[in-house]
């Protein structure tokens, strides 16, 4: 860059004074990293329940040393020969201006070294509402009439019972295993309502709520947690609470960790290719313990380079089964990662359903029209156990769970909101809660009662087979080993005997198949 700090060559004179005061003027831009040190402080204390936030303290504000570009303006220095042409002169300036290397937005040459650690010292946390479901001083409450509103309080309140049954139901051994939402209805469902029907939806493992918002019956939550015949989205294959609709734009629920973040960026980027799909939007939910994971990194990475509309939904909720925030991250949260990644990031009260909304709809407005990522980190609290194979108060105590289910309470807190609205009352709280009991008791009783599909369902969509094609012969083979041993075992076994009845034919489809293995 000094090469062009230099007196008035005789030829090309206007070129070179032009690049010298376009090189001075870059020199002296702030960081991108924060505000300068004049800048006062725009995030303020909200309600007297609520903690206050300290201000933001912006980095260091380096400069760089111009002492010697301000001798040769004086004439004090003596010109140095530039090697190259003229053309070769300007296409070198042109590679070295802003940013100066690849892989930086903007920076400059300096002599000193420039540690930092963030990007700010503290990330504000957006809400609207606070604990007790007062509006927040000096915010806005989002544009929401009352029937969406009603409809998202109806969702929060009916999943809570919904967790309730099927968890209860897994203790006494009628389904296999279960994982509850509790203490996260806000960000759930908040952030499911400000998605359109044609977004695309990843989730993790603890969005049903999100699933039932967007339309999926509590007849097919239901079946796909008994894994009956009904189950149309897993065929009875798939754990509980692994719910697929595609009909809803809902992908397949995956029990490994974070590998639904991959497959949202490789969506995400469809979409932006797709000419009739220019609008829609792809949401991804994950927890801070998925953020532990390589997909994480790989999907973000993904995301920022290639671009597409899509929205990354962490439910920070305290813990990673049993390992602690404290023990999974030394930063600042998930938040602090975002512009690491080129990504619009803020954080919100995930337990403030309207926040959760408002800051999801923004987020939307920005993945699509960029047709980039957009990062989402939702402050929760995981008030139920890990899933029913976990006991939490082996890791944190029973007295902090309840401290949260009184103090913020998601439910409670929007419940508020719309007693204060006059949307809500009493008496229209216990005519929902009975009607919730009733229709999540009925469709309880009746998915039970349903058979399982046909025994060699588990045999079907192992491999992608096309019309005319044959079924490959180790798919064959097992099919035709598991009738053989039904045909052995199957009558004089009474766990098998027993464990026959509860499907289709009984196996008989199966018994019937023809090959190696019989």
């Amino acid at each position: 860059m000094s090469s062009i700090l230099l007196k008035r060559a005789k030829t090309g004179s206007d070129v070179i004074n032009s690049i010298h005061r376009q090189s001075v003027i870059n020199i002296t831009r702030s960081l991108i990293t924060g505000p300068p040190s004049s800048t006062p402080p725009t995030h303020h204390h909200t309600t007297p329940t609520a903690a206050p936030l300290p201000s933001p303290v912006p980095l260091p504000f380096f400069s760089p040393d111009v002492s010697a570009q301000q001798g040769i303006n004086n004439g004090e220095a003596k010109p140095l020969y530039v090697p190259g042409s003229q053309a070769d002169r300007l296409a070198r300036v042109s590679r070295m201006s802003s940013p100066l290397r690849r892989g930086s937005h903007e920076s400059w040459w300096s002599g000193e070294m420039g540690w930092f650690n963030a990007v700010a010292k503290t990330i504000p946390t957006y809400r609207v509402l606070d604990e007790e479901g007062h509006l927040v001083k000096g915010t806005a409450i989002p544009e929401i009439t009352k029937e969406e509103a009603l409809a998202m309080y109806r969702t929060m309140t009916l999943i809570p019972i919904v967790d309730n049954i099927l968890y209860q139901s897994q203790r006494q051994g009628r389904i296999s295993f279960y994982m509850q939402c509790a203490g996260e209805e806000a960000a759930i469902v908040g952030s499911s309502a400000a998605m359109l029907e044609g977004d695309e939806m990843f989730g993790q493992y603890r969005e049903s709520a999100a699933l039932l918002h967007r339309g999926f019956t509590l007849d097919a939550m239901m079946s796909q947690c008994f894994g009956n015949v009904e189950d149309v989205g897993t065929k009875g294959r798939m754990m509980p609470v692994h719910y697929s609709a595609p009909e809803l734009g809902f992908h397949t629920i995956t029990s490994p960790l974070a590998t639904q973040m991959p497959q949202a960026a490789g969506a995400a980027y469809a979409l932006k290719l797709d000419e009739d799909r220019q609008g829609d939007c792809v949401i991804c939910y994950f927890g801070d313990g998925a953020a532990s994971e390589g997909d994480f990194h790989a999907a973000l990475g993904m995301n920022s380079v290639l671009g597409g509309p899509c929205i990354w939904f962490c439910r920070n909720n305290g813990f990673a089964i049993s390992t602690p925030i404290i023990d999974q991250y030394a930063g600042d949260g998930i938040a602090s990662r975002g512009p690491a990644y080129g990504l619009d990031t803020i954080r919100v009260d995930g337990n403030d359903a309207l926040a959760v909304l408002s800051a999801v709809r923004e987020a939307r407005k920005r993945a699509v029209e960029g047709k980039k990522g957009v990062l989402v980190e939702a402050m929760t609290y995981r008030v139920g156990h890990h899933s029913t194979s976990d006991d939490s108060s082996m890791y944190r105590r029973v007295e902090e769970v309840k401290e949260w289910t009184v103090v913020d309470n998601p439910i409670h807190r929007f419940r508020a909101f719309l007693a204060s609205k006059s949307w809500w009352n009493e008496t229209s709280e216990k005519d929902l809660i009975t009607s919730h009991k009733s229709k999540v008791m009925k469709a309880f009783s009746r998915a039970e009662k349903l058979p399982k599909p046909k025994l060699g369902e588990m045999f079907n969509d192992v491999w992608g087979i096309g019309k005319g094609d044959e079924v490959p012969a180790v798919i064959m083979e097992q099919r035709a080993e598991l009738g053989r041993l039904l045909k052995k075992y199957g009558d004089v076994w009474e766990p098998w005997r027993k464990e026959r009845k509860r499907f289709v034919e009984e196996g008989m489809d199966v018994m019937d198949c023809d090959g190696r293995g019989s």
